[in-house]
């Protein structure tokens, strides 16, 4: 995904693009389950964002769980610009990461289950890059909603971390944000590799196990 475009620093505000004011356009539905993408969402249902590289295979790590996920969709985040295309996220000027929104049942599916797949999904320790996509777009980021979302999270980071620098993993770099604007992508980004299954997926994980449920991160 747009490889030779390798900017990993953050812009400037000099540097950041404008954007528009308008949403850009995108799918009305999930195109697995049929479920309206934007909601609303049933009560009970919570939502976090994600990052963790090439936003095309981190989503299909979600909508394929068995249970207790609501809906995904992919998406823009953390950035300064307005309404981004994907071309303008991709140039590295809007500042915004490549993300997956997950929306989830917790009483099915507890938060600290969304993150242990979150981080065995890719590499948490490599900055602004996932393998040879590089880029401020692909850096590991969580955006919480609220401050019981950060507790849980920077709780599962800390043991992930703990955990991968037993295997002689350099530090975790995920950020811990509160969530900004959220910018839904265009539609042929959603569920994109369900649309196409021979699609590029540039995740990888570590192989070291994230230590949840086991009391670690509590």
């Amino acid at each position: 995904m747009f490889l030779f475009r390798k900017r990993a620093v953050m812009p400037s505000p000099e540097d950041t693009l404008p954007g528009r004011p308008n949403p850009i356009p995108t799918a009305e539905r999930h195109f697995v389950n049929g479920r309206p993408l934007k909601g609303p969402y049933p009560d009970g249902v919570e939502t976090i964002v994600l990052g963790l590289g090439c936003f095309w295979g981190a989503e299909r790590k979600f909508w394929q769980l068995p249970q207790g996920v609501h809906v995904t969709a992919v998406g823009y985040a953390a950035g300064t610009t307005p309404n981004p295309t994907y071309e303008e996220v991709c140039s590295g000027l809007t500042g915004h990461n490549e993300v997956v929104l997950v929306a989830y049942d917790p009483a099915v599916l507890p938060l600290e289950e969304v993150l242990k797949v979150f981080f065995e999904s890719h590499d948490p320790t490599q900055g602004m890059a996932q393998g040879n996509d590089v880029g401020t777009q692909y850096r590991s980021g969580i955006y919480v909603s609220d401050e019981a979302q950060r507790a849980v999270a920077e709780q599962v980071r800390d043991a992930y971390g703990r955990a991968l620098s037993a295997k002689g993993y350099d530090p975790i770099t995920t950020e811990i944000e509160s969530l900004g604007p959220f910018y839904f992508a265009e539609d042929y980004h959603q569920q994109y590799l369900a649309k196409n299954p021979g699609g590029y997926c540039g995740l990888g994980g570590t192989g070291v196990s994230c230590p949840v449920g086991t009391g670690v991160a509590a």
